[in-house]
């Protein structure tokens, strides 16, 4: 192989490499989460790392309301057939801007918080605390269960000229993975990652 196919070749990867790891950096991530057992209830603590694209911060601060839907479920694999989903909660956070006042307005379920920069927003909505996700009526004491959690943008809720766009513009899609635990109801009070 010539040297310049091989520069050629060299310069494609460092350029694919660098757009990855550009791409990558805007997203949800799941940084620590906790799932406690207090007097009947699992009660789970969560933080995500939102980065969102320039054009989408662009939009909430030209007045988009974006929508931030937290997921939690929880499966009980069968052998005869499909996972039984024994518990499917979510939970919406709205961050929105309020040009008058300047800030970032934040609610999620009676809490609201307001922030001066869009940081200090994305960090508050990616914070969850005390939700509860199971109720122990709920659990089989003898059996395993798989839990599941993740953050995602709820294209659904945007205004209708802006869910044409989301569809067409990967900046738009912004989620998290599924973070995936085992769960046992008899297991510790506590589980951290």
């Amino acid at each position: 192989m010539s040297q310049r196919i091989k520069q050629f070749i060299f310069l494609c990867l460092f350029l694919f490499g660098m757009h990855a790891s550009i791409a990558s950096a805007e997203g949800v991530k799941l940084k620590s989460f906790e799932l406690e057992r207090i007097e009947g209830e699992w009660l789970l603590n969560a933080a995500f790392q939102i980065e969102l694209a320039p054009g989408l911060e662009d939009a909430v601060q030209k007045g988009v309301v974006l929508y931030f839907q937290t997921e939690f479920e929880l499966t009980r694999g069968r052998w005869y057939w499909f996972e039984e989903k024994a518990v499917l909660a979510q939970r919406q956070t709205r961050l929105s801007y309020q040009p008058l006042t300047q800030q970032f307005r934040i609610a999620s379920e009676g809490f609201t918080f307001t922030a001066p920069t869009i940081a200090e927003a994305l960090q508050a909505a990616g914070s969850i605390g005390g939700w509860a996700v199971i109720d122990n009526a709920q659990l089989d004491q003898g059996k395993s269960y798989m839990a599941a959690l993740r953050m995602v943008l709820d294209l659904s809720k945007l205004p209708k000229p802006f869910r044409v766009n989301a569809l067409n513009n990967r900046d738009w899609s912004v989620s998290s993975d599924w973070y995936r635990f085992p769960l046992s109801p008899t297991g510790p009070n506590l589980i951290k990652r």
